[in-house]
């Protein structure tokens, strides 16, 4: 376990930082959480693959040396700016969740101060609710969404200061 207290930091998500974050491997069932290859990423110009929208919405979110603790992708949308999260897979469950989003939710109120966050989750995800939860974040509605595997049933969850 890290040791408390732990402090991130959102920086602008490099390609060293992307390259590592495609090597992340969860257990499952959190495997699902899993990219493509960076090489792919990059062949094929999407998500944080693509240097534009790599720089207009992807962060990486560092710790105190500097070392990659996970990224966020801060999707706008009208009125709401959407989070997209991914921490260490190594960090997980050592509850440091709500102390890495509220480095993230504090870029995206930097950055989109007018705008409501919000962010998906599925259901089953308790682990990441609970950190969101501790975050701010509220459940506000429930509703199932297309995934790679099917449809599968996600909370809305709304950032409340």
């Amino acid at each position: 376990m890290i040791s408390s207290p732990l402090t991130f930091y959102v920086v602008p998500m490099e390609p060293q930082h992307a390259a590592e974050i495609c090597e992340w491997s969860y257990k499952p069932p959190y495997n699902i959480y899993g990219w493509m290859s960076w090489e792919q990423m990059q062949a094929l110009g999407v998500e944080f693959g693509d240097p534009q929208l790599r720089s207009e919405q992807y962060v990486s979110v560092v710790n105190g040396q500097g070392v990659l603790c996970g990224f966020a992708q801060l999707f706008p949308m009208e009125g709401i700016v959407r989070l997209g999260v991914g921490m260490r897979p190594d960090l997980c469950g050592h509850g440091m969740g709500h102390l890495f989003m509220k480095a993230i939710v504090q870029a995206a109120q930097t950055r989109y101060p007018e705008r409501e966050i919000d962010l998906e989750v599925l259901t089953w995800n308790q682990r990441a609710i609970r950190a969101y939860q501790k975050c701010g974040f509220t459940i506000t509605d429930t509703y199932e969404r297309r995934t790679p595997t099917g449809n599968k049933p996600f909370y809305c969850m709304v950032y409340e200061e």
